[in-house]
């Protein structure tokens, strides 16, 4: 672990860098800065049935609320088709099916709250 005084904008940072595989990090660590505090784990909500054993999953990859749904259930889709919009800290993320297939299940709705990992569309 180093440390380096680095100056952005007339503004000093002391800078901690530490070598990772050879890979090399750096996190400015502005005197100032208040802490933010974790946010509280939530539990996932039990999975919806749907009767589609071993089909492919679409998942949220971070928590977030689901602005839309940009399929519907039968539809054929590709690995980049746009299949839903999800709202995390201010900002729409696509969410592309990732597979080719066919939408077996939708198990969120516009609105619904979502953690990451939770399934938002099965596909066949």
């Amino acid at each position: 672990m180093r440390k380096f005084n680095i100056t952005v904008n007339g503004k000093t940072y002391e800078v901690d860098v530490e070598e990772v595989g050879g890979v090399q990090t750096a996190a400015p660590a502005p005197a100032a800065a208040p802490a933010a505090a974790p946010a509280p784990a939530a539990k996932p909500a039990a999975p919806k049935a749907t009767g589609t054993m071993g089909a492919k999953k679409v998942t949220a990859p971070m928590p977030g609320n689901v602005v839309s749904i940009k399929v519907n259930v039968g539809d054929a889709v590709k690995s980049d088709t746009l299949v839903a919009v999800l709202e995390a800290m201010k900002m729409e993320n696509e969410i592309f099916a990732g597979a080719d297939g066919v939408v077996a299940s939708i198990n969120v709705s516009a609105g619904d709250s979502v953690n990451t990992g939770d399934v938002l569309i099965s596909l066949n």
